[in-house]
């Protein structure tokens, strides 16, 4: 298998540089489209970020960081209401005991401030074309393999089937 956290894979004008290089490649995700990242509010999100992005020069699809930082607004938002205050120990306090509803789904922190519960994913690249972005909007040429509860396809193996 050839992968695992390869960052720069995340941004669309790379994938679109690369094309099928990447066919069979492993990599592992926080924000693909798709089924199971699908949460209120994150089609309208995304509609509003492309139809804007491309005039500025930012990721096409924005799938990568674009909704973690409209869902960061969302948490604090949501922390100052809830608590009453900017007092940053008490937002902090606050954010550790309460879940927060966001456009990349709920998202509740653990005392160390992690996430309590992680949302990797592992996803595949599979029939990726030259230079086009059309093929990135779905997920289905970036299949989610891995956890069993968000699964959207199935790992193409060996890599060299997958290169074919």
């Amino acid at each position: 298998m050839v992968g695992g956290l390869m960052t720069g894979l995340l941004a669309t004008p790379f994938k679109l540089q690369l094309g099928p290089l990447m066919n069979g490649i492993v990599n592992n995700q926080v924000f693909t489209p798709g089924p199971a990242f699908n949460f209120p509010g994150t089609k309208e999100f995304l509609a509003k970020y492309q139809a804007q992005a491309p005039a500025q020069g930012l990721d096409p699809l924005g799938f990568a960081f674009a909704p973690f930082a409209y869902a960061t607004g969302e948490v604090l938002a949501q922390a100052v209401e809830g608590a009453q205050t900017l007092d940053q120990d008490k937002l902090a306090k606050y954010m550790h005991a309460h879940g927060f509803h966001t456009i990349v789904g709920d998202i509740a922190f653990n005392d160390d401030g992690e996430w309590l519960k992680p949302r990797q994913v592992f996803t595949q690249f599979q029939n990726i074309k030259a230079n086009d972005v059309d093929q990135f909007r779905d997920g289905s040429h970036e299949p989610i393999l891995w956890p069993p509860e968000m699964k959207s396809g199935t790992i193409i193996y060996p890599f060299t089937a997958a290169r074919k």
